[in-house]
């Protein structure tokens, strides 16, 4: 099987203008940054979840905490997948107890990734409120779940994939729309 690329959707200043109007938004939400930690999911959430927090300094001129979650065995498809999985590392290095956590991730599919973090995060501490923010939403929930703040609104079909790569993890920032193929 091959990835077939049909588009790219974003590139690196299109990521750029997404993430600053996210951060702005959540100033504008939350009346500031005064009681809000960034928590990326592991991978790509992570350093997306970093260039919120610089752009957030910019605009307010204080230092959101940010840490990383990772939610390999919180999945609930564990037992699906015949390799076996990558256990990552969960940095949270500040108490998220009456915070506004804002989860930060790539791509908002299905949800379940996001089910996952709700839980793995409820396992660390209880925040006053959950927001979510994403750099792709490409519809298809099998939960009643929405992001707070969204990159892009991409509609897709089920057989379509959109990969995000970023600098930090692939060398390059831009989104991509395309298929999986036989060979």
């Amino acid at each position: 099987m091959y990835f077939q690329e049909k588009a790219r959707i974003m590139d690196k200043e299109a990521i750029q203008r997404a993430l600053k109007r996210i951060a702005h938004e959540i100033v504008e939400r939350n009346k500031g940054v005064d009681n809000i930690v960034l928590i990326g999911i592991r991978r790509r959430g992570v350093p997306l979840a970093k260039r919120l927090q610089k752009f957030l300094a910019e605009i307010e001129g204080k230092e959101v905490p940010v840490g990383s979650l990772d939610i390999t065995l919180y999945r609930d498809d564990l037992n699906l997948r015949l390799d076996q999985p990558k256990v990552g590392k969960t940095e949270i290095n500040f108490s998220i107890e009456g915070k506004d956590v804002i989860l930060v991730d790539d791509v908002l599919y299905t949800g379940r990734t996001v089910r996952s973090a709700l839980d793995a995060l409820m396992d660390i501490g209880r925040p006053r409120t959950v927001q979510l923010s994403v750099l792709i939403d490409r519809g298809h929930r099998e939960l009643p779940i929405r992001a707070d703040y969204v990159g892009k609104n991409v509609p897709t079909s089920r057989k379509e994939q959109i990969e995000v790569r970023l600098e930090e993890i692939d060398g390059v920032d831009e989104v991509i729309i395309g298929e999986w193929k036989e060979e």
